[in-house]
């Protein structure tokens, strides 16, 4: 049966089935995250080929060699799961060296992994996700209109990740430093409770995952025929400052100086939209000369 052919309950209902399994997934992954951990463990791989006989400390001579190899391994344990890996993890990579992570309500640590572990269940489960989407939708579309999203929801996932990784090795440790220098200008101790610092950490992964979309919602809008190249163009004295606003809507310090740190990426996006978007409308035209010649 064709999606045209589906009655509004019939497609009600394969959604609602649709939801359901994608959201048992994500809960399957959340559960395994706050049950189980990584483990790792170390083998040594014999070097096949002759070894120049060398000494060791002891000065006893040696003529083989290995090649040690790291593996990972699940293991159950609630108190040291992957949530808390992570959650340590990115404590040790992001934080200041004088900033210490606290707690300073019972299970407000708890709740920080849960947090943690159904960011993990959602973004294990991107490629469902998007399956499912598309999925629902692909019925209802022309095989033109189908291609067109296959071929950039591999750039939207890629967008999505690189703005994550952008925030997590740029952004979010200049933030941090830049906001506790303040601290320690007056010779403060500075804390960070466990609640705050993951929900610090996860308003710029979402933020700037999502800002990094900005080329192919600029594309989708284009493909739609809504509009093309030279509306960005010439609007893109008012696109900079629509992305300085919502920069300094983002960043959570008024001083204005890491707001730059999503302007700068975000404008040089807008223009790489404009370049996708005019390399597509040149292509179509090139499609429309070879089929009216």
């Amino acid at each position: 049966m064709t999606s045209a052919q589906m009655s509004i309950r019939e497609h009600v209902n394969e959604l609602r089935r649709r939801l359901i399994r994608t959201s048992i997934i994500i809960a399957v992954i959340t559960i395994v995250s706050l049950s189980f951990g990584i483990k790792s463990f170390t083998v040594y791989i014999p070097l096949s080929f002759p070894v120049v006989p060398t000494s060791d400390i002891s000065g006893r001579a040696s003529g083989t060699s290995s090649i040690p190899l790291t593996l990972y391994y699940p293991y159950p344990d609630p108190f040291n799961n992957l949530a808390v890996q992570l959650t340590v993890f990115l404590s040790h990579t992001l934080l200041p060296s004088e900033v210490k992570l606290i707690q300073t309500a019972p299970g407000q640590a708890f709740f920080s992994q849960i947090h943690v572990a159904f960011l993990i269940g959602i973004i294990c489960s991107i490629p469902v996700i998007v399956r499912e989407i598309f999925a629902f939708t692909f019925p209802a579309l022309s095989k033109k209109t189908t291609r067109s999203i296959y071929r950039i929801t591999f750039p939207i996932l890629l967008l999505f990740i690189i703005g994550i990784v952008f925030s997590y090795v740029l952004v979010i440790p200049f933030t941090l430093s830049f906001l506790y220098k303040y601290g320690e200008s007056v010779g403060a101790e500075t804390f960070v409770t466990i609640s705050d610092f993951i929900s610090f950490t996860l308003q710029f992964w979402i933020a700037f995952g999502l800002a990094f979309q900005l080329p192919m919602i600029m594309y989708g809008i284009s493909l739609a025929g809504l509009l093309d190249s030279k509306f960005w163009m010439k609007n893109f004295r008012y696109a900079v400052v629509i992305i300085a606003i919502f920069g300094a809507l983002l960043t959570p310090d008024g001083s204005g100086v890491t707001m730059w740190f999503i302007v700068f990426p975000m404008t040089g996006l807008y223009a790489l939209g404009i370049l996708i978007i005019r390399r597509a409308e040149r292509g179509r035209e090139r499609a429309k000369i070879i089929d009216n010649p």
